[in-house]
């Protein structure tokens, strides 16, 4: 078995000034030890639970209780029954208390800031003796600030008779841990361009994705921020904007020959006719007029007449 392993902590008692106080961190046993998770959202209050309840028949006098945050951070420390106030625990007074049976640390309101993992030590006091400790478990407590509702918004890039060019944005802000961007196009899953914005590890978040569509007909999208097992969600329905008539198809080479050929054949033939058939219809004039001439020139003669002679006659 290993050693235990020792650590003070320089603390201010209320009543005997500054002492070191002393307390044995348990030995190694092999396996990790098995946290607890808490989650909670800024401005709530949240109870860390402890790993030991005093019994009824004793009390916290009996005993040694330390909080801790990131092990080098004390929260909140009882020493003999009696509070004890810590230099570097400035942050949580005013917003934690310790129920005193089963040790819970209460923190209110929460903020981003106390996200991490906290240590519950328990010291039992002995006379004349060192502090037994009786244990000490870790809790991680993981906050959540809430994210804005994601805004959506859609600009065209490019317009045609056949499609919209969109570049479509989604942004949300303020809120924690970091978060994941998610989206669907009809229930087709799509991957947003995102990008975080924060101070540090432990701030807030703004987030903004992008996305270039080509819609060829009216489509419904949906931007989704996803943040420690939360979801918010926006929807928007995306239009096509020009529903233009589509220009008719241009004829081939081959018809576009075709027709330029029939059509000089019939402009030859408009062309010989208009000099061929004045021609005939002139000639068949100038016959009919000569006919119609004849007949009246012969029709204007005196009819001839026999004469009979006498000496036709005697004959």
């Amino acid at each position: 078995t290993a050693p235990s392993r020792v650590k003070s902590w320089p603390l201010r008692d209320l009543a005997q000034g500054t002492v070191s106080l002393t307390f044995l961190c348990p030995p190694h046993t092999g396996y990790a030890q098995e946290k607890k998770v808490v989650k909670s959202k800024v401005g709530e209050k949240v109870g860390l639970p402890c790993c030991h309840e005093i019994p009824t028949s004793e009390s916290l006098q009996n005993y040694r209780v330390y909080w801790q945050k990131n092990i080098t951070e004390v929260v909140l420390a009882y020493a003999a029954g009696k509070r004890i106030s810590e230099p570097n625990s400035v942050r949580y007074e005013n917003r934690t208390e310790m129920d005193p049976r089963n040790l819970t640390l209460w923190i209110s309101p929460m903020e981003i800031l106390d996200n991490g993992p906290y240590r519950c030590v328990v010291q039992y006091l002995r006379l004349s003796q060192n502090p037994m400790v009786v244990c000490d478990e870790p809790v991680n407590l993981f906050v959540t600030a809430d994210f804005s509702e994601p805004n959506l918004t859609a600009e065209v890039s490019a317009d045609s008779c056949e499609s919209t060019e969109l570049v479509v944005m989604c942004s949300s802000y303020g809120g924690f841990p970091k978060p994941k961007l998610s989206g669907a196009l009809n229930n087709m899953s799509v991957v947003w361009n995102a990008s975080w914005v924060t101070e540090s590890n432990l701030s807030p978040y703004n987030i903004t994705g992008k996305l270039s569509l080509n819609v060829t007909q009216d489509v419904n999208i949906t931007c989704s921020v996803e943040y420690n097992g939360f979801t918010k969600s926006t929807s928007l329905l995306l239009k096509k904007t020009n529903d233009c008539v589509l220009p008719t198809v241009a004829p081939s080479y081959s018809v576009i020959t075709a027709s330029s050929i029939i059509i000089v054949i019939f402009l030859l033939a408009i062309s010989l006719a208009a000099r061929y058939l004045p021609r005939h219809v002139c000639s068949y004039c100038h016959k009919r007029q000569d006919s119609v001439e004849q007949d009246v020139k012969e029709g204007t003669k005196p009819p001839v007449s026999c004469k009979l002679t006498s000496e036709t006659s005697f004959v």
